[in-house]
């Protein structure tokens, strides 16, 4: 079995027996990333010599024997629009070509602490603005399991390094479902925190009130880990709450017995795909044999969850990316006439078509004579799922649903049809308006062999008990690995 296949749990131990070396683990990933990076595209930017010095440093470390953290000398990655000091941050974008952020986020700087190796930066689309990674300037990232799918977005990067062994874990970042969703598409874990419990300093914001960091990874052991290393208070970030701390590894295998699941009807309408739908219920099925009571419920508000989500994502997206101007920092056009020319030359060539879209219905529903008729309603159906989420919770622990609607679909299939393509966060938005966590697991594949994830949806802070169900759903069905004949991609 290859060293880069192994989970972080399994190579943190290796490491410490001195089976392997950090630098050595380090340069076999990134030979790897050379290897199989041109036919998926994850990697936009491969910081190698910055990792090999990262590698020897935890290297010492390691030969210390100190206490350290287990991802000492572990290798990972970044969504681009994850701020490293000194080292290019895109956002997938060419308004960003050339940023070198001039500190580092938060998360990452835990990381470092912890001795993670960086090896660099992961393609993404355009400003986390998308449901399939097509939208950036590097092009689309294709997905490990089939190259002529897609990974999914925004992290659609971050899911498929993870996938394709090109490293050990990443993060991602999610507004309405960017990391759940291709970690679905991928077969891979990933899990959208609680608003407030990861800190979003250094985080290029695309719709302040949504975004949330968090883990993608090859199994929940793994996902836990790096939740112990990243979730906590940081006072820079206003956004942060205040929590105690919580071990989410601890406990981890324990029982599910009479656990109440409920299944919301609206999640398991027409739009989902059949073939999807009987994998979710056997996955289901395995945690009532284990002693878990499922029973349904409704959540009528569920259905205007998309238009208000793009209402309100699309009104935070145009107020934060009008700092993007071609004065301060950023792309600048340099036959502009004028100042009123300069922004408007430097903001059209600067911007992919996707984010204009958003900017324009965000700025349209912001506007004096619509904003009371479109983003104040918004706002008042984001009120309503939140009460109908926090009334659910009071009689049911956990809320199963579907990740997505249908598996992987192919790259270019949805590109010209912007409804369409938005309809594929019809399960996942509405975590995000109510601020909740949630995590998709992988729970089988298709009949064409694509990976199918499940969606569990806890109480504000709830973490430990989905990674706790999602480690009982994992056992039932095995973590999703591609096959090593799909190794040389």
């Amino acid at each position: 079995m290859s060293i880069c296949k192994k989970t972080i749990i399994e190579t943190a131990e290796l490491l410490r027996s001195r089976e392997i070396g950090a630098v050595e683990l380090t340069k076999e990933y990134i030979n790897q990333i050379k290897k199989k990076n041109p036919d998926i595209n994850a990697y936009v930017t491969v910081c190698e010599n910055e990792a090999i010095k990262a590698a020897e440093t935890a290297q010492k470390l390691l030969d210390s024997n100190e206490d350290i953290s287990y991802l000492c000398g572990v290798p990972t990655a970044l969504k681009d629009n994850i701020c490293t000091n000194n080292i290019r941050t895109t956002c997938a974008s060419k308004m960003l070509e050339n940023f070198l952020p001039p500190y580092s986020a938060t998360v990452y700087n835990k990381l470092q602490k912890s001795g993670a190796v960086l090896l660099g930066k992961l393609n993404m689309d355009e400003f986390a603005m998308g449901s399939s990674s097509e939208h950036s300037i590097f092009g689309a990232v294709h997905n490990p399991w089939n190259t002529a799918y897609v990974a999914g977005g925004s992290s659609g990067g971050s899911a498929a390094a993870v996938a394709a062994d090109l490293c050990a874990f990443s993060l991602g970042s999610d507004t309405g479902g960017s990391i759940r969703q291709p970690a679905s598409f991928c077969g891979v874990v990933g899990l959208k925190p609680t608003y407030g419990l990861v800190s979003r300093l250094g985080l290029i914001a695309f719709a302040s009130s949504l975004d949330q960091i968090g883990p993608m990874t090859k199994d929940v052991a793994d996902c836990a880990l790096i939740m112990n290393v990243i979730a906590g208070y940081d006072p820079m970030d206003s956004t942060s709450v205040k929590v105690q701390a919580v071990d989410y590894l601890d406990g981890l295998e324990r029982e599910v017995d009479d656990l109440k699941i409920v299944l919301p009807r609206e999640f398991f309408d027409s739009a989902l795909d059949e073939d999807v739908k009987d994998i979710i219920m056997r996955a289901l099925k395995d945690l009532e044999s284990g002693g878990a009571i499922l029973s349904e419920c409704s959540l009528p508000s569920i259905k205007n969850a998309v238009p208000a989500y793009y209402i309100i994502s699309s009104s935070e997206a145009s107020s934060n990316l009008a700092r993007f101007d071609g004065i301060r920092y950023g792309y600048r056009d340099e036959n502009a006439k004028n100042i009123s020319d300069l922004y408007r030359r430097s903001r059209s060539e600067g911007f992919g078509r996707e984010v204009k879209r958003r900017i324009l219905l965000g700025t349209y529903a912001l506007s004096s004579g619509y904003q009371d008729e479109l983003y104040k309603k918004a706002l008042k159906v984001r009120s309503m799922i939140s009460r109908e989420f926090n009334n659910a919770f009071k009689k049911y622990d956990v809320i199963a649903a579907p990740t997505c609607p249908t598996v992987a679909f192919k790259l270019g299939e949805k590109l010209d049809d912007p409804l369409k393509m938005y309809l594929n966060d019809i399960y996942t938005v509405a975590v995000n308006l109510a601020g909740l966590p949630a995590i998709s697991v992988p729970c089988g594949k298709d009949k064409n062999g694509l990976p199918v994830g499940i969606q569990l949806i806890g109480k504000p802070f709830g973490e430990k008990l989905l990674l706790n169900i999602a480690k009982m759903i994992e056992m039932k069905a095995g973590r999703l690995q591609i096959h090593e004949e799909k190794e040389d991609l």
